[in-house]
């Protein structure tokens, strides 16, 4: 139980940092205390861009920082909904890095993309904003589904983990995790 005890308890811490204050959530104790998982997801996410990329994972995450600190009435309620904030949050800064690099290229040299569990980790940076298009029209069709996509692809989190998230059954947000895939696949495919 030895593991198990201290993964409750940084649970719990994490939930406390965040209802801490009235005056919001301590961002920057709850960074600090997740940094290196913060850190190997934004690695993990920085993986699937090509390498000429300039973005590196202590930027993503500082960039996510901010962007979380700076958030409008960000209420956190735990660990899980922390990382899919944080996992939206890198999603929008990869994004907005390989837009303003100019990566987005149409025509004749796109690349087939393949929807595994990973979304097509293994493609360039236009698979990417390929992704972020298709996510955005799932959006205007089903907001949960979008959201499920986020937790799954960008935060790392489990469909177990997001069952709990989104207060749905592990079959549930199975089902909806398949129907997101077969709709994004058939987005980008076209």
């Amino acid at each position: 139980m030895g593991g198990d005890g201290r993964k409750v308890r940084e649970m719990t811490e994490i939930t406390r940092l965040l209802n801490d204050s009235a005056d919001g959530p301590n961002l920057k104790a709850v960074f600090d205390k997740l940094y290196p998982e913060l850190k190997q997801l934004a690695r993990a996410r920085l993986a699937s861009l090509s390498n000429g990329q300039t973005m590196t994972p202590t930027v993503l995450v500082h960039e996510a920082y901010m962007r979380l600190v700076q958030a409008e009435a960000l209420d956190l309620n735990g660990r899980r909904h922390f990382f899919a904030c944080a996992g939206k949050a890198m999603r929008n800064i990869i994004v907005d890095h390989i837009r303003a690099a100019g990566a987005l290229k149409r025509g004749g040299d796109q690349i087939a993309i393949t929807l595994t569990d990973r979304l097509g980790e293994d493609g360039p940076a236009e698979n990417i904003l390929d992704l972020d298009q298709a996510l955005n029209e799932l959006n205007e069709i089903n907001p949960r589904q979008r959201e499920l996509v986020e937790m799954k692809f960008f935060a790392g989190l489990s469909v177990n983990e997001i069952a709990g998230l989104l207060g749905v059954s592990h079959r549930t947000a199975w089902r909806e995790w398949q129907r997101a895939r077969a709709f994004l696949h058939a987005r980008i495919a076209s």
